[in-house]
């Protein structure tokens, strides 16, 4: 079993009509028991940049704390937010650093760019870069979720049909992978507000 597998986890982002969303599930498990149904994968950086991290649940804390320290010294210095094109190169910078012991994570990085267009990508633990213009995904049951998106998945969607169809897609994939599950978490966001939504799955 991959390093990668230890803990199992979901993780989706997905792009509306001046909006996005971005799901994970809430397993966090050692191989295939279960330890704990309300662990946290997707964090904020600002109001409107967030990332989730799936793979190994120690990496994902210890990567997240970094990314908060180095978003806080560029507040300090350009006194102003980071634009999400920048935060997913300083990612990928400081796991390409890392590239000889790396960080298990695979993260997804979703957020709203200037004049509030959408902007979402995903990497490699060694920080390749993956752009899309519609949705990404990671962890254990992104097969399922690829498969789920593709499906799913239009152009330009008002956020509430986002937030059923990227609540749609995740729990039909988790359903089809037993690392991950147990209920989800779905942060959908606007110019405007950020909705936090917690959905329900099968507890098995």
């Amino acid at each position: 079993m991959s390093i990668f597998e230890y803990n199992g986890s979901a993780v989706v982002a997905m792009v509306g009509k001046n909006c996005f969303a971005i799901a994970s599930d809430r397993r966090l498990g050692v191989n295939l028991q279960t330890i704990a149904t309300d662990f946290q994968r997707i964090f904020k950086i600002h109001d409107k940049l967030y990332i989730g991290l799936s793979g190994l649940a120690t990496d994902v804390q210890t990567l997240y704390q970094r990314l908060i320290f180095r978003h806080k010294l560029y507040q300090l210095r350009e006194e102003r937010d980071m634009k999400p094109q920048t935060f997913a190169s300083l990612v990928s910078a400081i796991l390409y650093e890392k590239r000889f012991g790396p960080y298990f994570c695979q993260p997804v990085i979703a957020g709203l760019g200037d004049d509030d267009v959408p902007f979402i990508c995903t990497m490699d633990c060694i920080g390749a870069k993956e752009l899309a213009k519609d949705f990404v995904v990671s962890g254990t049951a992104s097969e399922s979720l690829y498969g789920a998106c593709e499906s799913m998945y239009k152009p330009n969607m008002e956020p509430e049909e986002l937030f059923e169809t990227i609540s749609q897609a995740l729990l039909s994939s988790v359903d089809r992978d037993c690392l991950s599950g147990w209920g989800g978490h779905v942060l959908l966001v606007t110019s405007t507000e950020v909705q936090e939504r917690t959905l329900k799955g099968r507890m098995d």
